[in-house]
């Protein structure tokens, strides 16, 4: 006979859970124990969680956005298909009270420039925000999704990125960079920067977003080509021995022209000045990326020495 527990045990089991446990049994024929089933079944259940969280928490203008979990995982290989990359959920407040506020405030000015100069203002701390706010929850915010949040061209939002660290120092933690997947003269400026002021590795690549083995890789090359230099080689043999190509050299050679003038000889100089000024099939090259860097290092004078005692 059955007793009252039991008539009412099995109202509260038809949810969701019961659901998919039940089509994973009759639909796709998964045989085999209960418990591994039901196993499944709960790993099922939090991935839903975790890609469809209750909003009644989530403040107005703040986006559920899926990117690139930040770890080795996230390393990109030749043939790694999309779904072996980790998956971050992060909430990004793409639209703050403070940024409608400016809005109020500054109202339409006379100066079409002027009106440009705001705007590019509040994108590129828009750009900064939604980066920053990926990496503190464990996510990788590349060029293109910014790109797609802020219905920015590419080359926009690399502009406002490149911009933010040449006026503030500080390295954004986008997903290129901090995987060291592309070049950024701009971070190898700021991580060799903290580097020649005493800091340690490790605290660099905390202070700068980075993972320890590329500001590793970057002081490495760094330190090889400056002692390459002390041996009189010439930019274009540096160039083979350190298998890197002419233009992250360059921005190297830009770097160390800073904080170790005496390195670099009338050669290496005319060299760097020839990078700017080459020509491909009768056109300029666009301009190199070396001179942001020397536009960035020209506006702080290195930290001067003090003599040991």
């Amino acid at each position: 006979m059955r007793t009252l527990p039991d008539r009412y045990k099995t109202v509260g089991r038809r949810d969701f859970a019961t659901a998919v446990e039940h089509m994973l049994e009759t639909e796709f024929k998964l045989v085999g124990s209960h418990r591994v089933i039901r196993m499944i079944v709960e790993s099922i259940m939090e991935l839903h969680r975790e890609f469809f969280p209750e909003t009644k928490h989530r403040s107005p203008g703040t986006i559920l956005w899926a990117t690139t979990k930040a770890g080795e995982g996230a390393k990109v290989s030749w043939g790694k298909r999309v779904e072996e990359y980790g998956i971050q959920m992060v909430q990004l407040p793409l639209v703050t009270h403070a940024e409608i506020e400016s809005r109020m405030k500054g109202g339409p000015g006379r100066d079409p420039k002027d009106n440009r100069r705001k705007e590019f203002k509040r994108d590129m701390a828009t750009a900064a925000r939604l980066l920053k706010s990926a990496a503190e929850q464990g996510g990788l915010l590349s060029g293109a999704e910014l790109s797609v949040l802020m219905n920015r061209s590419l080359g926009k939002v690399q502009e406002y990125i490149r911009t933010h660290e040449e006026q503030t120092g500080e390295a954004l933690p986008l997903k290129g960079y901090v995987l060291d997947i592309g070049s950024s003269p701009t971070h190898k400026g700021i991580i060799c920067q903290k580097f020649e002021e005493g800091m340690s590795p490790p605290d660099i690549a905390r202070a700068t977003g980075h993972t320890l083995e590329a500001v590793d890789r970057y002081l490495k090359t760094y330190g090889r080509i400056k002692t390459l230099l002390r041996k009189s080689f010439d930019a274009e043999t540096i160039c083979q021995v350190v298998s890197k190509a002419p233009g992250t050299v360059a921005q190297y050679l830009v770097i160390i022209e800073r904080y170790h003038p005496k390195l670099l000889k009338k050669s290496h100089r005319d060299w760097l000045a020839s990078r700017r000024k080459k020509v491909q099939g009768g056109k300029p090259l666009p301009a190199e990326s070396v001179k942001p860097m020397v536009e960035a290092l020209n506006k702080k004078r290195p930290p001067k020495k003090r003599p040991r005692k």
